[in-house]
């Protein structure tokens, strides 16, 4: 987190200016990691910040496959199967 002198405050990135100054003071922070100005103003995809070769972490999977299991298995209950 970027942390301006003049006004002794943190900024996150997003609560910055497009051009990474401090919206209080105008002062520049740091360097935007990708140029919103050369895209005509619009705010960058999820997808360009990561990277193309960013993939779902495995536990966010593993919590996925548990989910389906217990909402198969609910659903089983619910029919009077098992």
């Amino acid at each position: 987190m970027p942390f301006c002198e003049d006004c002794a405050k943190y900024w996150a990135p997003a609560a910055m200016a497009v051009d990474g100054s401090c919206p209080t003071c105008g002062r520049v922070l740091e360097q935007p990691k990708v140029q919103a100005v050369a895209r005509g103003g619009e705010r960058p995809s999820l997808r360009e910040l990561a990277g193309e070769d960013a993939k779902a972490p495995w536990h966010f999977k593993l919590l996925m496959v548990a989910l389906a299991v217990y909402l198969g298995w609910r659903l089983l209950d619910l029919f009077g199967i098992v």
